[in-house]
């Protein structure tokens, strides 16, 4: 597994230290118990070098002397020969930045290559166990917007750990018992009743679930038992109502995800909890001193582990609260099933619960440092310029299977992972559905088509690609050349600060950058009628460019084309 800027960054970490102990042994800087931390960074004008250190900088305290003084005597001590860098210069008050040679050029080209769909894939992760639970909408209803949006999130964010090195698990939480779920049962109830006895004749919940959807399933329901429930008692009534209604939701839940591209490893139901598991997680709170008893009631001391406020856990009427079994469900997560790192993909609408729940972590004796929360803002749908709120169909608010149904599902994903989870979003319905260079996903596979029509091209006139000598390879040293081989090193690092940051947007940003750069590329240098050891260069560097567009689609979810 390759990482060419990763393991350049470490190259000139060695290279810099080394040279800053020389000149002290030199007496050319004074001696310092430790070395002053300094950071080799990828400057935004290439013009400046490859790459960068603010070494002199940093070191300006630890040295008593001017970071220029100090730059001049690192720089001295430099030893370049046999490195990837041609040479190195002081820019400023005492930048300095390293020019890479051809080599490195050609080697990066000879990695993307020889690794091919394995290319980007690191072990920065180094195995750890990760469980990123994402989506989990309410059974008792279609999935919105923001399911829509983390769903994307989620399962983009879990491929890129993947890619970098995790032992990762897409989980659902499945809310299929409490309050809703007794909502959900009144609700079936009164549209059953009102099938047979008129809806003017049976008043529906003030608080109950409106959708059509309830409809639905009271229909299929009463079509297939009839009138056989209309003298049980309500309890029963209800209780089959849900029993036939819930299994088939959650069926109707997996069938749009998948439809969405997202396939979980476990679905895991809210009921498992209610057979021990919330008892157990309650006992081990009380032996640690962190419940009490008041009003009937017993309450969790959560100010005393970042709350705001203490929480009941267990209700005057012995019913557990929602609250009680997330604390069971996560202390499944970590201490029965033994992730090491638990991500939760919520909606900015609970950025309360972030810290009574991380808290209530390290209450159970688990360390709460350990669970993170993704904090996802709000979806604006825009059409025509204009926010666009109601569905056609059903004239209620778009839903999930409403959007797929309008946008490609390409679109939906590279859209929703354009920009950071924790900033709001404007989704442009019409620009999902162009096929022009303005929608970025639409761009990004046409790079790839693209470079197969060239390929398919020469093919037809016998020309064919074949293994570049190193050598040969230099031969890529112009500026728009070298500049899409800075983006194919790129992209391992890519995917693993996405992952570190839990930020998918990263890598369509990245895609869209390589496209570019390819495009660019396709204007500015010719492929036929140079002489052959160019030509073939090219091919490979095409190839290569093929190759990373592949993996990241691949890694998006995202259809890769071969012709547009």
């Amino acid at each position: 597994m390759t990482n060419p800027v990763f393991e350049t960054k470490q190259k000139l970490l060695s290279l810099v230290s080394e040279a800053i102990q020389q000149a002290i042994a030199a007496g050319e800087l004074p001696a310092c118990e430790t070395l002053p931390e300094f950071v080799v960074e990828i400057p935004a004008d290439t013009t400046h070098g490859d790459f960068a250190t603010n070494a002199a900088m940093t070191g300006a305290r630890a040295f008593k002397s001017a970071p220029r003084k100090i730059a001049e005597a690192i720089c001295k001590h430099l030893t370049l020969d046999g490195t990837d860098f041609e040479r190195v210069e002081i820019a400023g008050p005492g930048f300095i930045n390293f020019f890479l040679g051809k080599k490195w050029f050609a080697e990066v080209v000879q990695s993307v290559l020889n690794a091919g769909t394995d290319y980007g894939r690191t072990d920065y992760g180094k195995g750890e166990k990760v469980q990123i639970e994402f989506v989990s909408a309410n059974p008792t209803g279609p999935m919105h917007m923001g399911n829509a949006r983390g769903g994307a999130i989620g399962d983009c964010l879990a491929s890129a750990m993947d890619w970098a090195g995790y032992q990762v698990t897409r989980e659902f939480y499945v809310n299929d018992a409490g309050n809703q779920i007794e909502k959900f049962g009144c609700s079936l109830e009164a549209r059953y009743l009102q099938i047979f006895r008129g809806e003017d004749a049976v008043a529906f919940p003030e608080d109950g679930y409106h959708g059509d959807d309830i409809r639905q399933r009271a229909q299929e329901f009463a079509e297939l038992h009839g009138e056989s429930y209309l003298e049980v008692d309500s309890a029963s009534r209800r209780q089959a109502l849900v029993d036939y209604a819930l299994p088939r939701n959650i069926e109707k839940l997996k069938a749009d995800l998948e439809s969405y591209r997202i396939f979980y490893d476990v679905w895991f139901l809210e009921s498992q909890l209610h057979h021990g598991a919330i008892d157990a997680a309650i006992q081990r709170l009380s032996e640690r001193g962190m419940t009490y008893e008041k009003e009937g009631a017993l309450w969790y001391k959560a100010t005393e582990n970042g709350g705001e406020k203490d929480e009941v856990l267990i209700r005057a009427n012995g019913f557990p609260t929602y609250f009680a079994a997330d604390i069971a469900y996560h202390y499944n997560k970590f201490a029965v099933r033994g992730f090491e790192r638990v991500i939760n993909v919520w909606g900015a609408d609970h950025h309360g619960h972030v810290a009574r729940l991380k808290g209530a972590m390290d209450a159970i004796g688990l360390d709460g440092s350990k669970l993170d929360i993704i904090l996802m803002q709000l979806v604006r749908l825009m059409k025509d310029g204009q926010p666009y709120k109601m569905s056609k169909r059903t004239g209620k608010a778009v839903s999930l299977t409403d959007l797929i149904e309008d946008v490609p599902v390409d679109a939906a994903r590279f859209f929703f992972n354009m920009r950071e989870p924790n900033s709001t979003f404007d989704f442009d319905l019409d620009l999902a559905v162009e096929q022009t260079a303005q929608n970025p996903v639409y761009y990004v596979q046409y790079a790839h088509a693209r470079i197969c029509s060239i390929l398919r091209k020469l093919e037809q006139e016998q020309v064919l690609a074949r293994c570049c000598s190193c050598g040969e390879l230099c031969q890529l040293c112009g500026p728009d050349e070298q500049q899409l081989i800075r983006c194919l090193a790129r992209f391992p690092q890519e995917i693993v600060d996405a992952a570190r940051c839990y930020d998918p947007a990263r890598l369509t940003k990245y895609a869209v950058e390589l496209a570019t750069a390819f495009h660019r590329l396709y204007t500015t240098c010719r492929i036929k009628g140079e002489i052959e050891p160019l030509m073939q260069a090219r091919l490979n560097l095409c190839i290569a460019t093929k190759t990373v567009l592949c993996n990241v689609l691949t890694l998006l979810k995202i259809n890769v084309l071969e012709s547009m």
